[in-house]
């Protein structure tokens, strides 16, 4: 079910005016900065080379598209001469979502095999400086077939830092809710600081929350989204361990010994039973064994996460003297991704992916005091979830992400302060 009152608009289409003459285009991303200068300089080949790397999106009208199908007809306009011209587009141009267009992905391989034979005309990024037209001839598309097998790979845009040069918002909440989610932005390849969301595409992105998040309608997105905000996502018990060993530093000092923090984790669980079941609950060691093991699990967790700032500290995540007070980021760092996943599919409203965004900055704020704090409780939150103490890709291409986002001079971190008061 799509979200209900969206604003209408008239952004159904990128329309982005030429520059003046003898001034530079402030293009809204690198790829449509190349595929500018392609286009100066007359590059038909090297322009379709590009855009088979990146890949292309196509408009849908919204009451024509299959909901079960991820294939609908091209867009097409008439020609004068009875024939007809598609129109797609490169990520960088796409417009404002529309209640009644959506934008699917598609690769130049795809139209070489499934345009229409009353098309003759492929027009690329029409109305904006960096068009270019192509006719769809049975040469032109073998072209078209063999550069898509020679340089598009599925997945092969991910890794990396996408900025938006036009079109972001300004500096404050939503800028900032929006940077909260710069770990998966950049593992994605996705543009971070823009709030024109179409992810993958209409049917990927409806695809991704159904088989990651078991998310399929909108109903659903607003339950996750809300269970994020609200930490409920990962386990309680992760930053209950973290808080004790806080506890324990308010009382003891800097300097810590582990078997003080295991006790304090202990007794505070035995405590909570007795004053949840009554004076009368079984709380001591061989009272209740399923009490015994998740205590026994809890220890273990301390042993745990010591090994694993152990490896923070010697990669660089940590400071040589840092910890991590809470894992908080695992959820909101997701959350930020959530309101934009929520919009692509068009579960979510503009209005709701905006309060959402603009919640995500609050509460990174109000759990963290820097961008490597916030990262580091995200990595935690990500390892304990997925790795198992393998140190495997689960933690490397975070790690990855961790020093890219901190180094970079485009990452959000090193142009996004962490405080917007």
């Amino acid at each position: 079910m799509p979200a209900p009152q969206d604003e209408l608009h008239d952004e159904i289409f990128p329309s982005v005016p030429a520059p003046e003459p003898g001034s530079p285009w402030l293009a809204p991303a690198d790829l449509e900065q190349h595929l500018y200068e392609l286009s100066e300089a007359d590059d038909a080949y090297a322009y379709l080379r590009a855009i088979a790397v990146e890949g292309l999106y196509r408009p849908v009208a919204l009451h024509e598209k299959d909901p079960d199908a991820e294939s609908s007809p091209l867009f097409t306009v008439d020609l004068p001469d009875g024939g007809k011209a598609a129109q797609v587009y490169t990520a960088g141009l796409l417009p404002r979502p529309h209640p009644a267009v959506v934008y699917e992905f598609v690769t130049l391989g795809a139209l070489a095999e499934g345009c229409p034979d009353d098309v003759r005309i492929l027009a690329v990024n029409a109305a904006t400086p960096c068009e270019r037209y192509f006719l769809t001839t049975d040469e032109e598309r073998q072209v078209w077939t063999d550069l898509h097998e020679r340089h598009h790979r599925a997945g092969g845009l991910g890794d990396r830092i996408e900025t938006r040069r036009t079109g972001a918002p300004a500096p404050g909440p939503l800028l900032h809710g929006l940077a909260c989610g710069a770990h998966l932005c950049f593992a994605n390849g996705d543009p971070w600081n823009t709030l024109d969301w179409h992810g993958a595409g209409h049917h990927n992105e409806i695809n991704r929350l159904a088989e990651s998040w078991g998310v399929t309608s909108r109903e659903e997105w607003l339950a996750t989204q809300e269970r994020l905000m609200t930490r409920e996502v990962s386990p309680w018990y992760w930053d209950f361990v973290l808080g004790a060993r806080v506890a324990v530093l308010a009382e003891v000092g800097p300097r810590l010994d582990p078997e003080r923090w295991r006790e304090c984790v202990e007794v505070t669980l035995r405590n909570r039973v007795v004053e949840t079941g009554g004076p009368d609950t079984p709380h001591r060691p061989g009272d209740d064994p399923d009490l015994d093991d998740f205590v026994t699990a809890m220890r273990d967790l301390v042993g745990k996460v010591l090994r694993y700032e152990a490896r923070f500290r010697a990669d660089g995540l940590l400071p040589p003297d840092g910890f991590v007070r809470t894992v908080a980021a695992w959820d909101i760092g997701r959350a930020s991704k959530m309101a934009r996943w929520g919009r692509g599919a068009r579960y979510a409203t503009e209005a709701e992916m905006r309060t959402a965004v603009e919640r995500v900055s609050r509460a990174a704020q109000s759990s963290y005091t820097s961008w490597e704090e916030f990262s580091a409780g995200y990595v935690l939150g990500r390892c304990l979830h997925f790795d198992e103490e393998s140190f495997g890709a689960w933690y490397t291409d975070v790690l990855h992400a961790h020093r890219a986002l901190t180094t970079d001079p485009d990452s959000p971190w090193l142009t996004v302060p962490f405080r917007t008061d």
